[in-house]
């Protein structure tokens, strides 16, 4: 059920993170995987951009939107411009590939979407970091409206939340050894997830496995949401 042979996906943020560690384990599970990155000249902002890269690909069978930005800055400090592109990468660049995609799904008779949301998306968070708190929750509440609006089309719509994981966006926190004993203090389980964690979960939702699941957004969170 976990079998991906035949499948094609598209994982945007492909490039390095949570996205590269989801291209790895999904060609490992047999897909045919297409990288749409800003490095790979897709931007996720730019419909016109999404479109071009998404019919290389032919037919989509799975995306995963993966692609993500953050801007750790106390709100009163938050120049717009920051507010602005954390919102434009992280939400709108969310629906901007999930609606190129469900076109193309929808003629072949259904898909699955996974999104990248966050547990900041379920919570304050710890640290000053409003926009992107606030781009994840709009990623929660998308998942489900975009699952609702298309279930008869056979579309899934899933998201993943995983809490603090070492990519490049969080090397402020990993870096810092008083920030991290802090995020450890909100780890009941007494260690992070790696990469490969959270591609593991992104894999089950894309997968017949989770064929009767839609709209839910499933924490990879070593029990912080618990608390």
């Amino acid at each position: 059920m976990f079998d991906l042979k035949g499948k094609t996906a598209i994982v945007t943020g492909g490039a390095k993170g949570l996205g590269a560690a989801t291209v790895k384990l999904f060609e490992k599970a047999g897909a045919k995987v297409h990288v749409a990155d800003i490095e790979t000249g897709c931007d996720v902002t730019d419909e016109a951009q999404v479109k071009r890269a998404f019919e290389k690909a032919g037919t989509i069978d799975i995306l995963v939107n993966s692609a993500g930005v953050a801007a750790r800055k106390p709100a009163t400090e938050l120049p717009e411009a920051d507010w602005d592109k954390v919102l434009d990468v992280n939400l709108k660049g969310t629906f901007l590939c999930s609606r190129v995609a469900a076109r193309a799904m929808k003629t072949k008779g259904g898909g699955a979407i996974v999104n990248l949301a966050s547990i900041m998306g379920f919570s304050g968070g710890i640290f000053p970091n409003a926009a992107y708190q606030a781009s994840k929750g709009g990623v929660v509440n998308l998942t489900r409206a975009l699952a609702l609006e298309w279930a008869a089309d056979n579309i899934r719509v899933n998201a993943v939340a995983p809490t603090f994981v070492r990519t490049d966006l969080t090397t402020p926190i990993f870096s810092n050894a008083e920030n991290l004993k802090i995020v450890m203090g909100h780890t009941p389980l007494g260690r992070l997830p790696d990469p490969e964690d959270i591609a593991a979960a992104i894999l089950f939702l894309a997968s017949d496995a989770a064929r009767c699941i839609t709209g839910v957004t499933l924490p990879v969170d070593s029990g912080y949401l618990a608390r």
